[in-house]
Formats: structure tokens, sequence, C-alpha cells
């Protein structure tokens, strides 16, 4: 079915999770909908690594992401956990079954309001000709309090997985504790359900590569997610398991218990999931994993609510649609085992991601030009949650910058014309992006890709983009164009750095001077006094990991 793509099964886990993979998959869905020109050769990103081929029992065919996801009851709002595509299944069982019949009604969730423009595709015809879905209007997004109110992909009815045990909502019957979620997949329920899942979806693919997993890591989810991986890694051992554990944005000092609970379901998540994974990467827009609150990072082009997950989800979904391109692509892949075993030598199994969102380029700028104006790495912004990465050694890279058009990849000066840098000296757009990881940072192992194809950021993609871009993300010299961004270039980084074992070590410290006794609720979990002492063990162990030595890898 995949025609040979080296395919990716995706796991979501957790609500803020579902946030982003919401956004992650809207923007895949708008990068398969994109016009093209026919006579065009295929796009440089294959989808088949993450959808899949069916055919609905009436013959129709589909094409659906390669998903699972777990969430909490209550969190799909006025989605079917079934998905809309393969028809009813309680209906199917009905008409099968020709006994009696029982119905027992659950009161449906409204729709938001605000969103069936995008739901409906209901949308206008710019002047361009193209049909445009409306973006969601300002001050209303505030609205949409659960993923599935802005999702705009349909599922296959194997993918989504509800614990009715824990609510979404109100104060009763939360997932909070790591132990919680632990218990979840020892369950034969439950742990049957995501196997049965699994094989389902393995079964049908001729090369898998591996597993990326979206998992929550400040609450219940975290313990879920280290039964998942350690669940992969025992059944599917060789393939690629990379562990994206997500945080919401930024916290305040006035929930205590909260903010303990975050930092220990945080410690232990990492913890356990980098023992079971090929890599981990945390992603936040927050400035700490710690205690102490930092304030969230900021974009020189964006202006966004911390506060919403809508909005946090979405930067994030962007640079993890950027920074897992080498796994994706058609032509010349680097395999998810292969990236990680780049990132991860001499147990570096955590690494951190930055991004430039979007990259700054003005119109008839070239590539070097901007290279040159942007400055060195400290100029990305952080999305882990590590603080400022200024006076850190970075030890191995993987770069991919996207969205530029080929004829500004190189200098355009004219014969004779002094070059300002050895950029501009560059005869490829590859040549210049490698050459200018090796002037940033010339002891690193550094794996580059540069692409056509640019991040799509089109409905129901919040409106977060400063009025000094065009359509395309260009950064305007002139009047703001008062054109609504449809795409941007971005730069996205996974890095191996020494920044690591200050974050790590700190996120020990923090633990360490916890008395957990204090908090019977999570030990009461199911965690003991002893798994405390093994993740202390195991965070000390990986911020040591990153002392000392150099970039250099021979």
């Amino acid at each position: 079915m995949a025609g040979g793509a080296r395919e990716v099964l995706t796991l979501q886990l957790g609500h803020f999770a579902g946030f982003v993979g919401a956004h992650w998959w809207n923007q895949q869905d708008a990068a398969l909908c994109a016009p093209t020109d026919a006579k065009e050769p295929p796009g440089e990103l294959c989808p088949d690594v993450l959808y899949r081929a069916g055919r609905t029992p009436h013959g129709q065919e589909t094409y659906t992401p390669r998903l699972i996801l777990m969430d909490l009851k209550g969190s799909l709002s006025s989605l079917k956990q079934e998905g809309g595509l393969y028809g009813d299944r309680q209906l199917d069982a009905a008409i099968a079954w020709q006994g009696n019949l029982t119905t027992h009604k659950e009161e449906l969730y409204p729709q938001n309001p605000y969103l069936q423009d995008l739901l409906s595709a209901e949308g206008v015809l710019s002047s361009d000709g193209i049909w445009r879905v409306k973006s969601i209007p300002n001050g209303k997004e505030s609205s949409i309090r659960v993923w599935s109110d802005f999702l705009r992909v349909h599922l296959h009815p194997r993918s989504i997985c509800m614990i009715q045990k824990y609510n979404h909502d109100g104060e009763a019957g939360r997932l909070e504790a790591f132990g919680q979620g632990e218990s979840i997949l020892k369950e034969p329920r439950y742990l049957e359900e995501l196997e049965d899942r699994l094989h389902f979806y393995v079964e049908e693919c001729d090369y898998l590569q591996g597993f990326q997993i979206l998992c929550d890591l400040h609450d219940g989810f975290s313990g879920v997610g280290a039964k998942a991986t350690e669940l992969l890694q025992d059944e599917y051992s060789g393939r690629g398991i990379i562990t994206w554990g997500l945080l919401p944005g930024p916290y305040s000092l006035g929930e205590p218990q909260k903010n303990i609970y975050r930092l220990l379901n945080t410690a232990f998540g990492l913890a356990h999931m980098s023992a079971h994974s090929s890599l981990v990467c945390p992603l936040s827009l927050g400035g700490s994993l710690g205690l102490r609150p930092e304030p969230p990072v900021t974009f020189p082009h964006l202006h966004y609510d911390a506060t919403l997950p809508f909005h946090c989800a979405a930067i994030l979904a962007t640079a993890l649609d950027t920074v897992t391109v080498p796994y994706r692509l058609r032509s010349s892949p680097v395999s998810m085992v292969h990236l990680a075993d780049m990132l991860n030598f001499s147990g570096k199994k955590v690494v951190i991601a930055a991004a430039t969102v979007p990259f700054p380029l003005v119109p008839g700028q070239s590539l070097p030009d901007a290279l040159v104006q942007l400055g060195g790495a400290t100029a990305w912004t952080p999305l882990s949650a590590c603080g400022d990465p200024s006076g850190t050694r970075c030890f191995a890279q993987s770069v991919v910058l996207r969205g530029l058009d080929r004829a500004c990849h190189t200098s355009q000066l004219a014969p004779g014309t002094p070059l300002p840098s050895p950029l501009h000296a560059c005869s490829t757009g590859e040549d210049v992006l490698a050459q200018y990881l090796q002037q940033q940072q010339p002891r690193v192992r550094s794996s580059a890709h540069l692409l056509l194809a640019p991040c799509k950021v089109a409905p129901p993609y919040p409106c977060l983009f400063s009025p000094s871009l065009s359509r395309h993300g260009l950064v305007l010299d002139g009047p703001p164009s008062g054109a609504a961004v449809e795409s941007i270039p971005v730069l996205g980084a996974l890095c191996s750095s020494s920044t690591l074992s200050r974050t790590l070590g700190d996120l020990a410290r923090d633990l360490s001077k916890l008395d957990v006794r204090r908090w019977a609720s999570f030990m009461d979990a199911g965690v003991e006094q002893g798994d405390v002492e093994e993740a202390l063990q195991e965070l000390g162990s990986l911020a040591q990991c990153y002392q000392g030595g150099d970039g250099l890898v021979d």
C-alpha cells in the first residue's frame, strides 16, 4: 500500500499532544491538497511515510494518518471515536444483529460555533481564483478547548483509543500522576487494545522504519508514554523510536500541587522514556523544565498567546514538521534509526530543538545574505525549555531549512564584486547551508537538508504573524500587504547540546529537594521511594553524558 515508503507509525498520548497532533495533521493535509502542476515532479516529502491507503466497506478509497491516539473521556467534543469516514460501527453491528435492540443515547457535545466554517470547508474565493478556508475570528480562538474542535483530517476507526476511567474535564477523576499513567497500560483492557491497533498498522507496512511518539510530559500521560515506549522496544526491536515530550505554555507559582506534579511527571517521563527510546526531545515554548518559572520564548515575527494551547501547539507543530523532514524525504531519506544514531552517541539520548519561525528572508535577498544577517545558532529560538543556549557546546546537529525558492539559494552578485563572506562563493544552496553550519560550529557533526517546500499555515492555523510578512512568509520592507500568511520558510534544528547537562542536572536537584512523602497522592498512584531514587540516578547519568569532551566525533 505504501509503494515502497519507509513507513512511520505515529502515537499521540495526551491532550496537549492532541493539540500539537491536530495542527501537525492539518499541515500535512494542506500540503497534500496544495494545487500542483501535472508536469511537476513528485514533492520532496513522501506522504506515504505518515499516511495509509485504504477502502471503506462501501468501496470508497481513503488516505488516512497511520495514527494511534489516546486521550481521556470528554476530550472528543463532537468528534465520533470511530471517525466519520467508515460509517457508524454501532449501526453496522445493529444491522448484522437479528435480535431485539435497546438503545441508550448519551448527550452529544455541542459543536463549537466558531469552527463551523472549518468543519464544513466554507470559505471565500480570493482574487487569484483560489478557494481559501476562513480563519477563526480574532478573539474567538480562546473558545477552542479541545483539539478535536479544529482537526480537519479524517481518522481511521482504529486511530482513537479513549481512556474511559479518567476525565478530561472537572476536578475529579483526572489523570494527574505518572503512576496512574503506567497502571493504564498494565490493565489488560487497555494494553490489549493498544497491541491490537499496533498489530493492525504494523502488519500492513512493507518497511516500517519506526515510531514517532507525541506524549504529554506534564501529567499522567508521561506514565502512559513510559509504558508505551517500553512495549515498542520489546516488541519491535531494531525500529526507531523517537519521542517528543510535550509541555504546554508557562505555569504559575500560585498552583503548588500542579507544579510539583508537573516536575515529578517530567522527571519520571524523561528518565523512563529515554531508556526505551532511540531519541527523546522535550518540546515547549516555556523557559524552564524545573520548579522556577521562566518567561516563554519569543519570536521576532510572531505574536502568540502563551496561555492558549491552540497557539503554542501550532508553533511546536511547525517546528516538528520541519525537524522530522530527514526521515520523510522521498529521495535519499535518512532513517529514524540513522538520525538517532547521529545524535545520540555516547549515551546522549536526549536532544533539544530550536527553530526560526519564520526564517527571516526579504524578497530578492539571497540565502547567503540572510544567513550572514541571522548570525549563529544562538539566534535560533530554543524550543526545549532549556534556558539560554549561549555559551553552550553542540556535539551533533540535524538542521533543516525549507521554503526558499531555488533562485535565492546562492549569491547573485555580479562578476568581480567583492564577496561579503565565504557563503557567497558557494555554488549550491546545500553548500551554503553546510558552510554556514561549519562556520558556526567548526567541530560538530552536522547533517543539513534544504527543501523548496514551505510549511503550510492556512486556517485553521491561528493568525500569529506580523503584518510585515507577505502571503508566503517573506519579511516586507514596505507597508503591510494585508494578505493572510499561507506558507512560511522555516529553519529547524535538533541538537545534542551541553546545555542538557545543566537542564537535566537542575531537574534532578529539584527532584532531590522534594519530600515526596508530602505528596502522598502522587505516591499512592503506584510510585515508591525506590522509583524516585532510580529516576534521580538516571537523570544524573544522563546529565553526565553532556559534560566535557568536544563536538568532534570521528
